[in-house]
This record gives C-alpha cells, sequence and structure tokens, in this order.
C-alpha cells in the first residue's frame, strides 16, 4: 500500500534514499571530493581482464556477520553493478542525474541490510 503512494507521487522509498546516499558518498570518497581521510576504507579491484565499470571495488571476505554491516562491505558490490557512464562522472550532479535516469529503467535492489 505505502509503495503505491510513493509511486503515485514519484518518491522513492526510504530505503532507497539511503542507498542513493551511500553511493553519492561512495562517489565522493573514491573521487576525493569530501575532507574524510579515512584510508583503506574502499580498495579497488584492479583485475582488468573483467568487464567493470573501471572503478571496480574489491569484495572483501569476512567470517563474521558483524563485518557484513561495515560501510564498505554493504556498498561495494551495489557500487559494482554501475555502468562506466555513472561511476565515471564528473561531478557530484552528473553521477546524481545519471544514477537516478539509471534507476528508472533498473531498480535499484531491495534490501533491508542498508
Amino acid at each position: 500500500m505505502n509503495e503505491r503512494r510513493l509511486q503515485r507521487i514519484e518518491l522513492i522509498s526510504l530505503e532507497q534514499r539511503r542507498l542513493r546516499g551511500q553511493l553519492i558518498e561512495t562517489f565522493k570518497y573514491l573521487n576525493g571530493l569530501n575532507n574524510v581521510t579515512l584510508e583503506g576504507l574502499f580498495e579497488r579491484d584492479g583485475n582488468v581482464r573483467t568487464r567493470n565499470n573501471g572503478q571496480k571495488l574489491l569484495l572483501r571476505n569476512f567470517k563474521t556477520s558483524q563485518a557484513m554491516n561495515f560501510f564498505p562491505v554493504q556498498i561495494a558490490a551495489t557500487w559494482n553493478q554501475l555502468p562506466e557512464n555513472i561511476v565515471s562522472a564528473g561531478t557530484v550532479n552528473t553521477f546524481k542525474n545519471r544514477l537516478d535516469k539509471f534507476w528508472i529503467t533498473n531498480p535499484p535492489p531491495r534490501t533491508t541490510s542498508y
């Protein structure tokens, strides 16, 4: 019921807004656009043999369920699924606009862990 209301007034759910915000912060971090110095938060995957978006993040394996709630672990898989034209945007606003347009035809994943 609530989902139909959101669609009718053309809004996305709170879960999707959180994911969008996390992807925006990831974009800022990877492009040095914020004042946060968190070394080693993300590691770029250097594997050039596979098709990827050019800024693929390395997915780490953890043995505890607590580590799965860590921000970089949650966002890396979603980031890696984005097309290259989105992650290679020159500005934050361009990234936001391209992400929103992409999500019109490819809705974001629905999970409760974000």
